[in-house]
């Protein structure tokens, strides 16, 4: 990956919304030269290929992910309350049209057609979120404010399968409110005491 340029970061950012429209065969160079202001060419000086440009844009969504759930864990030191932090942000993007999807879980629905190295990055997004949810609600079963019906890990797959599900269907609904009304009883179900 050649360093980060103002034109790279623009080549990005419109690939990344693009990809949580259409996913990864959704777009072409064409589009994103169009949308940036720059030819084709110019693209391929920043990433020779697709899957080069896709692989960069999934790392760095890791990476804002990653920074993103650090602050979280800073500014809310409760394990429910990160929950419902994580669910309000999924939330409001959903509802500010700023992020109508998540672009590793868009991508994730066409893992088997994606180059390897796309795949990878994919799947480590996947590990780190599952991970963080299962350490979430390991503290919060350990603090006593969180009730889990299962082990934290298979109950951390599940939260994150209803958050991503809960995206589809907000979509395929034509109507960002179905993301709350789809996540509002896992949400209700996870407190120790009412």
């Amino acid at each position: 990956m050649k360093t980060s340029s103002p034109t790279s970061d623009a080549i990005l950012a419109h690939a990344r919304t693009l990809i949580a429209s259409g996913g990864y065969n959704g777009f072409s160079y064409a589009d994103i030269a169009e949308a940036v202001g720059i030819r084709k060419a110019s693209i391929h000086h920043h990433f020779p290929a697709k899957a080069d440009l896709v692989r960069t844009l999934v790392a760095r969504y890791r990476e804002d992910v990653e920074a993103g759930i650090a602050q979280l864990e800073r500014g809310v030191p409760e394990p429910l309350a990160q929950l419902q932090a994580y669910v309000r942000y999924w939330e409001t993007c959903l509802a500010d049209g700023s992020m109508p999807y998540c672009v590793c879980a868009m991508l994730g629905s066409e893992l088997p057609l994606l180059p390897p190295e796309v795949a990878l990055e994919v799947r480590a997004h996947f590990r780190f979120l599952s991970a963080w949810l299962a350490s979430v609600l390991e503290r919060g079963v350990r603090q006593g404010t969180i009730r889990l019906a299962g082990p934290a890990r298979v109950e951390a797959e599940a939260f994150m399968a209803t958050v991503h599900g809960a995206m589809l269907s907000a979509r395929a609904y034509g109507d960002p409110a179905m993301f709350g009304i789809i996540l509002a009883p896992l949400l209700q179900r996870l407190p120790a005491s009412r």
